[in-house]
């Protein structure tokens, strides 16, 4: 029986739940039961495609480059806010570091302690390990909506948001073979509290993030 993997999720879990995650795409959740989530093999780098470049905002930023198998869809880029928007975009980034650190094989991937630190960069080592440790990675689609930003203090912002993998699947590391996703399920839907700060550079930094699994309002 297939199931799908938690995959980007794993980004926002904490690092107790990151190897019982179940949902694909993406996903830093503690869900149980997932472990269909299998990367790239070393050949996939070659054939990623680089991540939307982000930014006009004179940062030198790491490219983060997924394979051309696995797709991250952000809802609510613009609020209209700008902000509010070079948060999201941060969001966005780190998300896109997790997915690459798991399906693409390289020997560094400086964009994940771009974007991370702290307890956020502690749980995403042990989820995207428990990928390789198990042969896994992921391909599919995963989308990220309803994304909210709400400033708590100078320069620390909270970001919260819901993950639906339901378009996402697992694949063998070594074959590339991937295993078809079971039909849609509330094991698909989490959601993610997240919390940012801005470090000297300007980057939106995360330090934590804590998920929920099957979580209706993301539904």
């Amino acid at each position: 029986m297939n199931r799908r993997p938690a995959l980007l999720a794993a980004a926002t879990l904490t690092a107790a739940a990151v190897l019982s995650l179940s949902a694909c795409g993406g996903g830093d959740d503690g869900s149980k039961g997932d472990d269909r989530i299998d990367g790239a093999g070393s050949g996939e780098s070659a054939s990623a495609k680089p991540s939307p470049s982000a930014s006009d905002d004179g940062i030198d930023r790491p490219e983060i480059r997924l394979p051309k198998d696995l797709k991250n869809v952000f809802e609510g880029r613009r609020t209209g806010d700008p902000k509010k928007d070079a948060v999201l975009a941060d969001n966005e980034r780190r998300v896109n570091s997790v997915a690459e650190a798991i399906t693409v094989d390289k020997k560094d991937h400086p964009a994940l302690k771009f974007y991370s630190s702290g307890d956020a960069l502690v749980s995403s080592a042990s989820y995207i390990k428990s990928f390789y440790d198990d042969g896994r990675s992921v391909g599919g689609t995963t989308r990220y909506y309803d994304r909210k930003v709400t400033f708590l203090k100078k320069d620390v912002a909270a970001v919260t948001y819901c993950m639906d993998g339901s378009g996402a699947y697992s694949k063998d590391r070594e074959t590339g073979k991937a295993q078809k996703p079971d039909a849609p399920s509330p094991s698909d839907y989490f959601f993610y509290n997240t919390r940012l700060e801005k470090n000297p550079k300007g980057v939106w930094v995360t330090t934590s993030v804590s998920s929920i699994a099957k979580a209706k309002q993301c539904m």
